[in-house]
């Protein structure tokens, strides 16, 4: 007996992965896209779909766990290819929703290179347009791969994500795969509740970025006025909370690289990076990864990069270093220098040695009043300079070496700085400098990619 329209629709409504795309989707903007496709009459563990999300057209795909626990398989893997085709034909965000416990193995090799091709088609389009994933459940093996390699990542609080189940793992280390871990290890972007909480940021998310590389970042909803001031007092969130439009702030990346602080924000209705060294402390392996990961994902969406300098330079320890520090460290350098979106850096204390020079090659450099600009601490160049002294005479050089030759003042006179500023004027010194770099345009010489540390 042939079946009507109207069953088939019945027989797909009301599972789970359905209704969070639903729910991610402005309403009755959702079109569903390979519906019927299926193996032996079995149904593809995934949803796959199009529409706007607040106005702005999005594709996504949600594994559906409710059907052989979402393994994957080669006509889920279907589905999944047409979202990226489409997505890069039109130039609009994907959004990935995981549940699965992995691939369907009863499909043997075919599967392995179903997985394949979507990580191909997920390395394609990267730099392309925004790769959101969202895991929600178990994401394990390839799949957590796969994610992996998204933008950003999005755990919920009870979700798991793993190349290797801990149950066989040799060592048995404990929290394998906990969404804690991951934000411990930088692995995940952002950890939230529950599911209604990871759509509210995927939406927050695709507000604030651009459609594609091509596209200007703007951010596009309607937010109170913020009518905080720049104290010169404050650090880290704290001060980005004084800078950036009302609600439009994303800290990604919370956990690790405790010394640095990464947000996706809006200023005055334009899409920023604030990357916060700014915490007085010495910069970990971890805190130069965090940077230049963030600094990269910015970069490659055309993303203004706006800087806060206040450390006396890298960790020093034993330990990093045994870790590749340098590696890290040198990355950070590299990614922020080759970067061609707006570069901004504000120098609100200390900005020495070799972590002032990782953030070398900014469009506007500015320097509040206070700041101390050198190649080593007061007390380590004084040292050096001038010899050992007594304690009342070595700070009384200290002093001296500030306000002369470390002085922001100075740095200016030399051209280093771009402006000395009151903490005050940061957010309009801010804005004028975005606006007045919107245009910006850099020509790169002719190469494939840039050779990246790794």
């Amino acid at each position: 007996m042939k079946k009507t329209v109207a069953e088939a629709q019945q027989q797909l409504s009301g599972t789970a992965a359905r209704e969070k795309l639903l729910s991610l989707f402005d309403e009755n903007s959702f079109v569903e896209l390979g519906k019927y496709v299926s193996k032996d009459g079995k149904d593809a563990a995934v949803v796959c779909g199009y529409g706007t999300v607040d106005g702005k057209e999005v594709y996504a795909y949600a594994q559906d766990s409710g059907i052989n626990s979402g393994a994957m398989s080669v006509s889920a893997a279907v589905k999944i290819d047409k979202v990226y085709e489409l997505a890069a034909k039109n130039g609009a965000p994907i959004v990935g929703i995981f549940d699965s416990k992995g691939a369907d193995i009863n499909e043997g090799m075919q599967v392995l290179n179903a997985y394949a091709k979507i990580a191909s088609a997920g390395a394609a389009l990267s730099g392309v347009v925004p790769q959101i994933a969202v895991i929600d459940g178990i994401c394990a093996g390839t799949a957590a791969m796969t994610a992996c390699m998204a933008d950003v990542v999005i755990m919920t609080e009870k979700s798991e994500m793993f190349m290797t189940a801990p149950f066989v793992s040799e060592d048995k280390a404990d929290g394998v795969g906990s969404a804690q871990a991951a934000m411990r290890s930088g692995a995940a972007s952002v950890t939230v509740k529950d599911t209604a909480d990871a759509i509210k940021t995927v939406k927050q998310l695709i507000a604030l970025l651009p459609s594609n590389n091509l596209e200007p970042a703007y951010f596009d909803y309607e937010t109170p006025e913020n009518t905080a001031a720049v104290t010169g007092q404050q650090k880290g969130a704290e001060l980005i909370n004084a800078l950036a439009d009302t609600e439009s702030t994303i800290e990604l990346y919370k956990g690790f690289g405790e010394n640095i602080v990464t947000v996706l924000a809006s200023l005055n209705c334009h899409t920023v990076g604030f990357v916060m060294a700014d915490s007085g402390k010495r910069l970990s392996k971890d805190d130069s990864a965090k940077a230049a990961r963030f600094i990269g994902f910015c970069d490659a969406f055309s993303i203004p990069i706006i800087t806060f300098i206040d450390t006396e330079g890298f960790a020093l320890s034993g330990k990093d270093e045994l870790a590749g520090a340098i590696r890290d460290n040198a990355k950070l350098a590299q990614l922020y220098s080759s970067a061609t979106s707006v570069k901004i850096a504000v120098i609100t204390g200390k900005a020495y040695g070799s972590a002032y020079v990782a953030f070398a090659g900014s469009d506007i450099t500015l320097a509040w009043e206070d700041a101390v600009i050198a190649p080593a601490s007061p007390e380590a160049a004084v040292t050096f300079l001038q010899g050992a002294a007594d304690p009342t005479e070595t700070a009384r050089r200290v002093a001296e070496y500030e306000e002369n030759e470390a002085s922001p003042f100075t740095a200016a006179a030399y051209g280093y700085v771009d402006n000395v500023i009151a903490p005050e004027d940061t957010k309009a010194e801010l804005v004028k400098a975005v606006e007045m770099l919107s245009t910006k345009r850099v020509s790169s010489p002719a190469r494939k990619h840039i050779n990246f540390v790794y």
